[in-house]
């Protein structure tokens, strides 16, 4: 069973619900090690000291911040401990907010949230209301030396917690949109495209072909086989005008929507097959039964 990350209590008015946290999310790169190009032996990462040039264990390092140049402050994990964080045991929730009122790139982690036993009701409460009123519920939490801000939002089996970015984290483009003018015609051709494509997003129907790709690699290296190289992609064509690239575009979807069409109907039952006429009642027992009374009136 995973193990939980923050323990505390939930604070909602005067209702409190202690919960713990979960991660969410893993992250599923294929990592290398680091190795010396004469003998494949792992490259060690050595912790050395600046001044005497001693390998350094962790137990004889400490933290400081670089006040000046070269001047540091030390601060240990008691002073830490020490500061004066209300979230570090505590969510304290101190707005509600519209569901889609949060900029996607605030949202920094995802987390589960699951109730201690003596907290279920007050729980389901709190995710119900949300899911209500389709609203997410701001708070700050302490979480890995730091104090984050933090959404509580709902979902289907009950409440997941998302950490946000704060205001001053989040940079601003350092480049301008150029201002261009659309023509009603490129946007309707546009509009029309997106409508084509336009699907529920099903997170499943996706695949990491890089990861799956860099296995073959990997699995070919380690059975002695030569991998053949994927065919380079054709270049972009310049000077390819809007309008004729947007119909074109159109076009190939309808294509492509037209051939999901012709698959689809051809998973379906024929119309004359057993398969129809037992569904239509036709060709099951209810047909058999009528055609034996028609026979037996005559």
């Amino acid at each position: 069973m995973a193990r939980a990350v923050w323990r505390g209590t939930i604070s909602f008015g005067m209702v409190s619900i202690p919960v713990r946290l979960y991660t969410a999310t893993e992250n599923k790169d294929i990592s290398f090690r680091q190795l010396h190009a004469e003998d494949n032996s792992p490259i060690r990462l050595v912790k050395r000291c600046a001044a005497d040039g001693t390998d350094l264990e962790a137990d004889e390092i400490v933290r400081g911040y670089e006040y000046a140049k070269g001047e540091y402050v030390i601060v240990t994990d008691e002073d830490l401990e020490q500061l004066p964080v209300p979230g570090k045991q505590t969510i304290e929730l101190t707005a509600f907010i519209p569901g889609d009122n949060i900029d996607p790139i605030y949202y920094e982690k995802s987390y589960f949230v699951e109730p201690e036993e003596v907290a279920r009701k007050p729980y389901a409460l709190l995710a119900s209301v949300l899911r209500e009123r389709n609203s997410v519920a701001i708070g700050k939490l302490a979480l890995r030396s730091k104090e984050r801000l933090c959404a509580l939002r709902p979902r289907e089996d009950g409440l997941q917690l998302e950490t946000l970015y704060y205001a001053d984290e989040v940079r601003s483009p350092d480049f301008k949109i150029p201002d261009v003018k659309v023509s009603a015609s490129e946007l309707k051709v546009a509009d029309a495209l997106v409508d084509l494509l336009a699907e529920d997003f099903k997170p499943e129907d996706y695949r990491d072909e890089y990861r799956e790709a860099l296995m073959e690699l990997i699995s070919a290296k380690l059975e002695g086989k030569e991998m053949v190289a994927a065919p380079e992609p054709e270049p972009a064509k310049p000077g390819v005008d809007l309008m004729e690239a947007l119909r074109a575009s159109v076009d190939a979807a309808r294509a492509r929507k037209g051939e999901s069409a012709e698959q689809e109907a051809e998973k379906k039952p024929r119309r004359g097959s057993r398969a129809s006429k037992d569904k239509d009642g036709d060709g099951g027992s209810k047909g058999k039964d009528r055609r034996r009374k028609a026979a037996s009136s005559s």
